[in-house]
């Protein structure tokens, strides 16, 4: 697909109150890079193919809406689990709310700390997937993040990682405007989970490259919720080795703006990504998945299950695309998205996409989108149970499918409970 028309002007603008970033030789290479490419790109608009249904003024105004931040009534995901817990307030790494950066098996850095150096391994990786993943569509926030974004953790699995590194997001300020970058690497055999929680900031620009060497697996759950008015743009880029397996699963639940981009790309023959995720939105609630998955070697796997759930007025946008490479044979490629509607004025719109060069495949999409099954609910309400009872166990039974792609059954239950106590909250 050709990039839309550049729109320099416009990026000029929004970069005018972000100077770069100080850093070693390797991160001003890189941020350099990426501000060129955003200049030369322009900043996303309503007219691009894949901003046409979610609108990005609000990501790239040069100042954030304000967004109320969040009386706590619940915990934060994840306390129960033993981990390295690293915490960013509004995008500012918290050193006294963070536990020891280390465990077994893993080096663990500040970006801040790391880019100020002229040689790091993450030199190799800082910025070069962000710009592989440029083509063939054009993802200008994810270079924008690259460029300005001054923090983040680097992450280095050597071995396998008995416990997970969970990074927390806090917001504190109803102005903030986080923008942090993550890198990580699993070396061959190596295997590491990352866990993600909590709103961030009033608008955050969240990037994460991930290089999967031969062999290496890599698990990954984020939870995104809590402050509604937030809004958030995320964006992952992974690229596997030869038999490399990675899992990523995303819960999101409330917020005025939520854009997931994963890119992701199977390098190595044999290799497995599995991306997946649950949604719950009310009211003004903009939820928008996209996914784009190249199959570039033999015998590999990918899964795209994306399951949204909505109600008075919300609004849900799914864009999955799996491109299958000349040479990839043997692919195994399976997409679905589906949306619950709980209202006829909430809304799904979807776009799945196939692009196969190859002929020894399995690729199979499905996007559906639709009511609550009357005839289930009546067979839950004639035994007993309350219609706003009947209707969350519906519910849960509908994002299963997306559920089970989490493996293990403690964070798995975890997101459960989670899933069945929004409900509840939002019952009529």
């Amino acid at each position: 697909m050709a990039a839309p028309a550049a729109r320099p002007g416009a990026a000029a603008d929004r970069l005018a109150s972000l100077a770069l970033p100080a850093g070693g030789a390797w991160a001003t290479e890189a941020r350099r890079a990426a501000r060129q490419r955003l200049l030369e790109m322009g900043l996303p608009g309503r007219r691009d193919e894949y901003w046409r249904w979610t609108d990005p003024s609000t990501l790239t105004a040069a100042e954030p809406p304000r967004a109320a931040t969040f009386d706590p009534r619940e915990p934060m995901p994840f306390e129960a689990v033993d981990r390295v817990k690293l915490v960013f307030a509004d995008g500012v790494f918290d050193a006294a709310a963070s536990g020891a950066p280390a465990a077994a098996g893993v080096e663990i850095e500040r970006l801040a700390e790391a880019a100020a150096r002229d040689i790091h391994w993450a030199r190799d990786l800082y910025g070069r997937l962000e710009a592989a993943g440029q083509t063939p569509v054009p993802r200008p926030l994810a270079a924008l993040n690259t460029a300005t974004a001054a923090d983040g953790i680097l992450i280095r699995a050597t071995g396998r990682v008995a416990k997970p590194v969970a990074l927390a997001y806090l917001h504190r300020s109803e102005t903030s405007d986080a923008v942090l970058h993550h890198v990580i690497r699993v070396e061959p055999g190596a295997e590491l989970t990352v866990l993600e929680s909590g709103p961030a900031a009033a608008r955050c620009n969240m990037g994460m490259e991930v290089e999967v060497a031969d062999g290496g697996v890599f698990h990954h759950v984020r939870v995104q919720g809590r402050d509604h008015e937030r809004r958030a743009a995320t964006h992952i880029f992974a690229r596997l080795g030869r038999g490399a397996r990675l899992k990523s699963f995303t819960l999101t639940k409330n917020g005025v703006l939520t854009r997931n981009e994963a890119v992701i790309e199977l390098a190595g023959d044999g290799a497995v990504a599995h991306v997946a995720g649950a949604s719950l939105g009310d009211g003004t609630f903009h939820h928008d998945d996209t996914v784009f998955i190249t199959h570039g070697a033999v015998g590999c796997e990918s899964r795209q299950v994306f399951k949204k759930v909505l109600r008075n007025g919300a609004t849900g946008v799914f864009q999955g695309k799996i491109l299958v490479r000349p040479g990839a044979q043997q692919t195994d490629g399976y997409q679905i998205s589906q949306a619950l509607l709980l209202d006829e004025a909430s809304q799904f719109l979807a776009k799945p996409e196939l692009e196969i060069y190859a002929d020894d495949v399995k690729c199979s999409h499905g996007s559906t989108s639709g009511a609550i099954d009357e005839t289930a609910l009546f067979y839950l309400r004639a035994r007993g149970l309350p219609r706003a009872e009947a209707t969350d166990l519906l519910v849960l039974a509908f994002v299963a499918e997306a559920l089970d792609e989490i493996e293990d059954e403690g964070l798995r239950e975890e997101i459960r409970v989670r899933l069945e106590g929004w409900l509840a909250r939002h019952r009529r």
